[in-house]
């Protein structure tokens, strides 16, 4: 029995969509949600801004809001609760290292831009190959 669920998040339809899934089938689970934000690259770009801040952590936090609100509204709309962490670092990196603490994962099939495809590779492939754990991808 899954009982308790990591929903990794950005902005993105394709997430939404992987939590709408979570919380349509499996009511009765814990849900975290996981947004992971970038660690700064050559690439530039908004992890490369956070980097420049004072308090890392602290802009993390913020950056991760609109994505924790979003999904907050939608776990409302299923009369459910979520739980939401915020992680730095590599995307699957970081939902990999959380695994461990759960019955499965369900992620969206792709998100981010073609350029983050190619540089970083996709996400959702890196956690289905390397998850201890069952991974869900909803499309």
């Amino acid at each position: 029995m899954i009982s308790r669920i990591l929903v990794p998040m950005d902005d993105s339809e394709m997430a939404r969509r992987a939590l709408e899934y979570a919380l349509e089938n499996h009511p009765e689970a814990a849900i975290t949600v996981l947004h992971v934000v970038g660690e700064p690259s050559l690439m530039g770009g908004a992890a490369t801004a956070l980097a420049l801040e004072e308090d890392i952590e602290e802009a993390a936090e913020e950056h991760s809001k609109a994505v924790f609100e979003g999904a907050r509204e939608l776990a409302a709309e299923y009369d459910a609760q979520i739980t939401t962490e915020v992680q730095m670092g590599h995307p699957a990196r970081a939902i990999l290292n959380r695994a461990d603490d759960f019955d499965a994962i369900v992620l969206g099939s792709h998100s981010g831009s073609l350029v983050d495809r190619l540089v970083v590779g996709n996400v959702a492939q890196k956690v289905v190959r390397q998850s201890p754990i069952p991974v869900i991808v909803a499309r």
